[in-house]
This record gives C-alpha cells, sequence and structure tokens, in this order.
C-alpha cells in the first residue's frame, strides 16, 4: 500500500511533463514530437529499362498487358512490373498477387489477346497518353465467354523518361 502511494505522489509531482531528451532540433524524433508524425525513410530510386520512345514504351507494354493466357498472367504482370515505375508498378504487383491465386481464371482456362490500336498524347496533360486497345477474352473450358466479340479499351498511361532516351511506363489507368 505503502509503495501505491509512493508511486502515485511521484507521478503526480512528475506531471505529464515529456521525458526530456537530448535530441538535435532537426532529428527524427524533433520532427516527430513538432508534427506528430515520424517521416519514413525515403524510397529507394525505382528503376527500369528504357524505351527509345514514350509511344514504343507504351505500345510494349500494352501489348504484354492484353495478350496472355492464365498461366502466363501471372509472370506477365510480374515482367511488367519490373519494366515500369510508380503507380503502374504497384498495380502490375498487385494485379500478379490476386491472379496467381484466382482459382476461376486458372480453371476456366481464360485468355485474353487484343492489339493496340492507337496511342495519343492526351491533350493538356503532359507525359500522358490515351492508348485504345481492341481485345477479345476467351476460355477452353467454361462457357462465360463464349460468344463475346472482341471490345474496344481506353487506358490512360503515363510516360517517365529516366535518362535521355529511357521512357519507362508510370502510369497505367484502363478506362473502360
Amino acid at each position: 500500500m505503502r509503495r501505491t502511494l509512493l508511486l502515485c505522489a511521484t507521478l503526480t509531482l512528475a506531471g505529464c511533463a515529456p521525458l526530456a531528451i537530448d535530441t538535435p532540433k532537426n532529428s527524427r524524433l524533433a520532427q516527430a514530437a513538432t508534427t506528430h508524425e515520424y517521416p519514413s525513410p525515403r524510397a529507394p530510386a525505382q528503376t527500369a529499362s528504357g524505351a527509345a520512345s514514350p509511344g514504343a514504351a507504351i505500345s510494349t507494354f500494352a501489348e504484354s498487358y492484353i495478350n496472355w493466357t492464365a498461366p502466363t498472367l501471372p509472370g506477365r504482370l510480374r515482367a511488367l512490373a519490373a519494366d515500369s515505375i510508380g503507380q503502374a508498378r504497384s498495380a502490375m504487383q498487385l494485379a500478379a498477387a490476386q491472379t496467381e491465386s484466382d482459382y476461376e481464371l486458372q480453371r476456366g482456362g481464360v485468355a485474353n489477346s487484343g492489339t493496340v490500336e492507337a496511342i495519343a498524347p492526351r491533350a493538356g496533360h503532359r507525359n500522358e497518353y490515351v492508348v485504345v486497345t481492341r481485345e477479345l477474352t476467351s476460355a477452353t473450358n467454361t462457357t462465360a465467354y463464349q460468344g463475346l466479340r472482341p471490345a474496344w479499351h481506353i487506358t490512360v498511361a503515363t510516360v517517365t523518361e529516366l535518362s535521355p532516351g529511357a521512357w519507362v511506363v508510370s502510369g497505367w489507368q484502363p478506362e473502360g
């Protein structure tokens, strides 16, 4: 009982004042104390092999993105992730993880084939392009895609020049 009283008295006298920690004014800990956020370390620079032009980077990416079979899809998406940066890389990594365990995709023998019909700069948006593809989805072990006709798809692609003459896809946003 006496110990509890002593502890309570000590805590009461100490109050809620923060502990005095000797930290440099520009340290991450000092910044966290001021902003209530602890800054994370800067992410390492992403690298990827580049193409000679924005159109070449987008065309190569799009051809691989739209032509696949169920067994090849996760690997293609991982390869696209490795050859892109930023949002495009994140989207391809996520899609690869999701399709790898997609039972229906594998069981149905689903496949997609298509062609890139047009790539054009998006007016008023630097380094953004509109990509038009025509695609057909089919399956060998299900009738779910039977009778489907090829469909038009539009994607907004963003490119980044990593070094002179080395363009990579940095954003990939299918719109429909």
